[in-house]
């Protein structure tokens, strides 16, 4: 009895052993080492190493000494180190002091081009001195990815193609999209939510309001017929609403089966888009 008791124990010492020597332990921010940090003045609350997500993605945490303005940069990149989306990380209560501080970044995107990827925070340093700036990088896996690919263009207005500001003059990107037979209504959300940070820098910019939605893409014998929600509406007067007939059509038009273009307004089309 006495000898089985003495296996059984020293089964369970193995075990435990074992979990000791296999289970990563935490570095000194407390999170998995997988995580990459060198400051110990972020803390995340709800993301993982290599956790699934999906969009939208809102990270909360706390930070102390990290904000300027109320805010510090964060950003989600893809596998290769490209850029999807970068907005503040708004500090949710009185940011001048030097505790800790509540924090929240929302991160809205499409389907990225790799599977894994990271979040990464960094401390908002006026002085521009990057080799001091503390951060944390966190690697996640992406829950929806594209797999296999096609090519779309997106058409936005550009002052530095376009110094003479002809309105409705408008220029091409090009963006990688999931394989899918509505290629035309991903092709209008994709140009509702605006040129991406490194557009935006070459001089992109979208003349569309924020919130727009696609009601219905329907093509039919050349015509495309698409249909938004009133978001779609502007009072920017003529040279807006020339840029923004200019983008949806062109980025329609790009489609051989598209030769005209008729836009509604949760199907209005007589009284819409008015300067």
């Amino acid at each position: 009895m006495a000898k089985k008791i003495l296996i059984g124990m020293t089964a369970i010492l193995v075990v435990l052993l074992a979990l000791f020597l296999f289970i990563p332990a935490p570095n000194r921010n407390g999170q998995n080492p997988q995580i990459e940090t060198n400051s110990e003045n972020i803390r995340v609350f709800n993301l993982l190493a290599n956790q699934k997500i999906s969009s939208p993605l809102v990270v909360l945490g706390e930070a102390r000494l990290w904000y300027f303005e109320a805010s510090f940069p964060a950003r989600l990149e893809d596998g290769n180190g490209k850029i999807i989306t970068q907005v503040p990380a708004q500090a949710k209560t009185d940011w001048m002091t030097k505790e800790f501080v509540p924090f929240e970044a929302r991160f809205e995107f499409t389907f990225p081009e790799t599977q894994t990827g990271y979040v990464i925070l960094e401390e908002d340093d006026p002085s521009g001195l990057n080799q001091n700036r503390e951060f944390i990088k966190i690697p996640i896996v992406f829950e929806n990815y594209i797999q296999e690919t096609s090519e779309v263009k997106i058409f936005f207005s550009n002052s530095n193609l376009d110094p003479e500001v002809t309105c409705a003059k408008v220029f091409p990107v090009t963006r990688k999209i999931a394989k899918t037979e509505a290629v035309g209504k991903v092709a209008l959300e994709a140009l509702i939510k605006g040129p991406v940070q490194g557009e935006v820098v070459d001089g992109y910019q979208t003349n569309l309001n924020q919130g727009i939605k696609v009601n219905s893409l329907k093509i039919q014998n050349g015509l495309a017929e698409a249909d938004f929600s009133e978001e779609l509406e502007t009072t920017g007067g003529s040279c807006r609403v020339s840029a923004i007939r200019s983008q949806i059509t062109e980025t329609l038009k790009q489609f051989p089966t598209v030769n005209e273009v008729k836009i509604s307004i949760n199907g209005r089309s007589e009284d819409i888009l008015q300067p």
